[in-house]
Parts: structure tokens; C-alpha cells; sequence
């Protein structure tokens, strides 16, 4: 019984870390978003809550936790109130099977235990993409259950979004998976240790470079981010399918957004880039201090991925949504499948 209690304990202490730092990680980004396209637009940014701005963030989820709750007359009470947690539970579930640092088990007061992964179970990806695409009944719910219109058009338009752009992202990640020959997360890493040419982005016979990038596209639009950000366009639909929110039911929405842009960057760097790995081997610590740049190297990928999302909001606009769905049904779908074909005939000849 005490070992039980034990594991349990680490375990809990673990996950409270991990959720505790993706919570951290989503309150920097929404000051650091702001700051970059700031830069970008040459001027300041937030500046007046403290020096430099940094604690807007704590401003703004102060401002949403104080904030009315408002439920509009015609809405159903029930499915109103239960989106948010929807689009927001499965954003953070996701981040269980994740590998922040290498696959070390460590002894704790007679328990084994692994510090950088919370669960290794050998179906991470199909983990992370079922429960990925829960989170769209949330939106769904969400733009249906509040009686708007403008809720209504946006959950319809993630709904369509999210299924042709799902589709993509699970294809493009086939290659990977082909040439690793698991779908644990931690050992897809493990097969990429030992420097940036045995990354599957670059790795010989047929690198994953185009499929990485199909996957990065679909990941934006699996976000709702611009320029695929047709569900919340505030141009046409206000603010598409939490228009009738307030208060922290639109902070979970605005939290499930960010956590899913973390996970899908933390996908990107797991799948394609190495994961923990450094680029060159004399890069990475020796021995018992390799987690400590592991986790530096790791940090590093995934906040690269996560200013592409800003620079791209920057640079790019809104695409129309029969151009949205045009390009996810004939680019990237054919592209997609044909990575999927050559790679196939490249393990084949090529094996191991």
C-alpha cells in the first residue's frame, strides 16, 4: 500500500508540473504574441502594467476571473457551460505521453519512476490525435449551444475545418511512422538520437521534410490560427463560436487555444526534429547531465515553432473559405498520400 501511495505521489506531483508549466507557458505567450507583432508592426506593445508590460497577462486573467457570467435567455444552459471544458481538457490530456527529457527511470524510495514522461504507452500518437479531435465538439457545441447566428456559422466552419485538416495531419505523420515502425512518442525520439541527420525531417533514404511541412499548415488550421482562423473571423462573425462568452469561459477557449498550439509544437519537435536530441552530439551534455540540455534543446524547438505561429499571424492574410477548403482537399491531401506512397517504397527498399 505504500508503494501505491507513493507512485501516486510522484505521479500527481509530475502531471501538476507539467499542467502547471503549460499554464505558465500560455500566459508568457499571450504577452509574447502581442510583443512580436508589435515588433513586427513597428511599434511598443503592451507597456503599462509593469516594466515593459510583462505582468499584462496577469492583468488579463484577473480582468477575465472578475468579469460577469453571462449566459444568453435562448441558449442550453448545459451544453453552454460544458464547451469550454470540452475544448480545454483534451488540449491539456494531450501532454501526458509527450517526452520532455530523455527516457531515464530513476529509482524514488523504491518505486520506479520516469521524471520526463509522464505515460509511455506504445499508441501515443493515436492518444494525442483521439483526443485532439474531441476538442472540436466543443467548439461545435459551444457555436450551437449559445442561440447566435454568428456562433452557429463559426462552429459549422470549424466543424468542416477541423475534419478536412485532421485528416492531413494524422497522413502527413504516416511517413514517420513507417520509418520508425512504433507510435510510442518515446521511442519515435530514441530513433532519432545522435545528431540533425537522423532526424526524420532530414534523414536518408526519403526525409520527412514535405510531410513536416503539410503537417505544419494542418496544425495552423487544426488551431484556428490566421491565416486559417475562418471559425473566429471578426471581420465577418464577430467572434465566431464564443461571440456569447464571458468572463473564464472565454479564458478556457482562449487557454485550449494556446495549450493546442504547445501540444501540436511539441508534436513537431517530437515527430520531426529529434525531440530532446541536440542537433550535433558534442552539443548534448555527457552522462547524468544530458537531461539538463535535453530539456534546454527541447524548449528551444518548441518556442521556434511557436514564433512561426506569430510570424505567420503577422505576415499572412485571412483566406477565404472556399479557398481554405480547396487547399486542405487538393494540395495538401494528394501531397500527403503521396509522401505516404514513396516513403512506403523507400522502407521497402531500404530496410532498417
Amino acid at each position: 500500500m505504500n508503494e501505491v501511495a507513493i507512485r501516486l505521489a510522484l505521479t500527481l506531483s509530475q502531471i501538476g508540473v507539467v499542467m502547471g508549466l503549460v499554464l505558465l507557458t500560455v500566459a508568457v505567450l499571450t504577452l509574447l504574441e502581442r510583443k512580436v507583432l508589435s515588433w513586427m508592426q513597428d511599434r511598443m506593445g503592451p507597456m503599462e502594467v509593469g516594466p515593459y508590460g510583462i505582468l499584462q497577462p496577469v492583468a488579463d486573467g484577473l480582468k477575465l476571473f472578475f468579469k460577469e457570467d453571462i449566459i444568453p435567455a435562448g441558449a442550453n444552459k448545459f451544453m453552454f457551460c460544458m464547451a469550454p471544458v470540452l475544448v480545454l481538457v483534451p488540449a491539456l490530456i494531450g501532454f501526458a505521453v509527450i517526452p520532455f527529457g530523455p527516457n531515464w527511470t530513476v529509482e524514488v524510495m523504491g518505486v520506479q519512476f520516469k521524471p520526463f514522461v509522464i505515460s509511455d504507452i506504445n499508441i501515443g500518437v493515436l492518444y494525442i490525435l483521439a483526443f485532439a479531435s474531441i476538442g472540436a465538439y466543443g467548439i461545435i457545441l459551444g457555436g450551437w449551444s449559445s442561440n447566435s447566428k454568428y456562433s452557429l456559422l463559426g462552429g459549422l466552419r470549424s466543424a468542416a475545418q477541423l475534419i478536412s485538416y485532421e485528416l492531413n495531419v494524422g497522413l502527413s505523420i504516416v511517413g514517420v511512422l513507417l520509418l520508425s515502425g512504433s507510435l510510442s512518442l518515446v521511442h519515435i525520439t530514441e530513433s532519432q538520437v545522435g545528431g540533425f541527420w537522423n532526424w526524420y525531417a532530414f534523414a536518408f533514404p526519403f526525409p520527412q521534410f514535405i510531410a513536416f511541412v503539410v503537417f505544419l499548415i494542418s496544425a495552423v488550421a487544426e488551431t484556428n490560427r490566421t491565416p486559417f482562423d475562418l471559425p473566429e473571423a471578426e471581420s465577418e462573425l464577430v467572434a465566431g463560436f464564443f461571440t456569447e462568452y464571458s468572463g473564464m469561459r472565454f479564458a478556457f477557449f482562449f487557454l485550449g487555444e494556446y495549450a493546442n498550439m504547445i501540444l501540436v509544437s511539441c508534436m513537431a519537435t517530437v515527430l520531426f526534429f529529434g525531440g530532446w536530441d541536440a542537433p550535433l552530439p558534442f552539443l548534448q551534455a555527457p552522462g547524468d547531465y544530458a537531461w539538463i540540455t535535453g530539456i534546454i534543446w527541447f524548449a528551444i524547438k518548441v518556442y521556434s515553432f511557436l514564433f512561426f505561429f506569430f510570424w505567420i499571424r503577422a505576415t499572412l492574410p485571412r483566406l477565404r473559405y472556399d479557398q481554405l477548403m480547396r487547399f486542405g482537399w487538393k494540395v495538401l491531401l494528394p501531397i500527403a498520400l503521396g509522401n505516404i506512397v514513396i516513403t512506403s517504397i523507400m522502407a521497402y527498399i531500404f530496410p532498417g
